[in-house]
């Protein structure tokens, strides 16, 4: 898939999500105050931090793209895992807010209105979520975008938080109020859990963690294959952002011309560049005594 097919699938996915978000939100707004569910509500406020989280996903993909500058030499590619750090804050904060208004009113009994017409509301969500979860985990998996899969993650967990609070409206339209809170508190514990993972696993590319060693692996087998590489040592590779940078030291005959080694270096970042994932790749060229 070419970089400009790319970005147009990236962009349409993240303005699925504003747009999506935004008509749910304004959907179960009307559907949860009208029959009281601070279920529903809740569900609402969830669909409003989607909003302002999409919206955030939507300028963090569009400014990772940008390249090299005066300000950013190496480029935009922080931008991502820190879009999906601030999502995961935004969780964080809802979940935490849903949690003590539904505790409010579990204590408080206040009961919902019955009808059916938030649970064909809710069915019609989760129907909706489900397609918004595929098209952003499949264009997130084509892509790279981490801040689109956390996106993507958002929205499978909506699809799981829709189900729950569907339950729990059904259990009150049955003479159970109790289950409309109780589902509540079930979403904000959700929120949360999911706002912590996103959070956690976008940390590492913000800390410069290294990757797998099967991709350590690699990198070693593509210099070694270069020839005139002698040996290999203090090899080093960590996160930019979602992007790779390796540091490599290159053991070389040392009766070599600096032509002949430079040469040899420059084979070796080509090779290594080509590894899927790395985006630059430094060379270091060491002599080596050859008997």
């Amino acid at each position: 898939m070419s970089r400009s097919l790319e970005d147009r699938h990236e962009k349409f996915a993240t303005w699925m999500g504003i747009i999506g978000n935004a008509i749910l939100f304004a959907g179960k707004v009307f559907v949860g105050f009208s029959f009281n569910s601070i279920a529903i509500i809740s569900d609402s406020f969830n669909s409003l931090a989607d909003i302002i989280a999409s919206t955030i996903v939507f300028v963090s993909v569009r400014s990772s793209y940008k390249g090299p500058d005066a300000d950013h030499p190496f480029g935009h590619k922080r931008a991502q895992p820190i879009a999906g750090l601030v999502v995961a804050i935004f969780m964080g904060i809802v979940g935490f807010e849903i949690i003590t208004q539904s505790v409010t009113r579990l204590f408080t009994g206040e009961e919902i209105l019955k009808g059916i017409l938030p649970i064909i509301v809710l069915a019609c969500v989760l129907v909706i979520k489900l397609g918004m979860y595929l098209y952003a985990r499949i264009t997130a998996t084509r892509t790279g975008s981490i801040a689109l899969m956390a996106s993507a993650t958002d929205h499978r967990n909506d699809v799981l938080i829709s189900g729950a609070v569907i339950v729990g409206v059904a259990a009150s339209n049955l003479g159970f109020p109790m289950f409309d809170p109780i589902a509540a508190i079930v979403v904000g514990l959700w929120i949360i859990r999911s706002g912590f993972a996103i959070g956690r696993s976008n940390i590492k590319y913000l800390m410069g963690e290294a990757p797998p060693a099967a991709m350590v692996d690699a990198i070693k087998t593509r210099a070694r294959a270069v020839p005139g590489v002698q040996g290999l040592h203090d090899v080093l590779a960590h996160y930019v952002g979602t992007s790779i940078e390796v540091e490599i030291h290159v053991d070389v005959d040392r009766r070599l011309s600096v032509e002949q080694a430079h040469d040899i270096g420059e084979r070796v970042q080509q090779e290594v560049e080509r590894v899927n994932g790395i985006s630059r790749a430094f060379v270091h060229i060491d002599p080596l005594e050859v008997r």
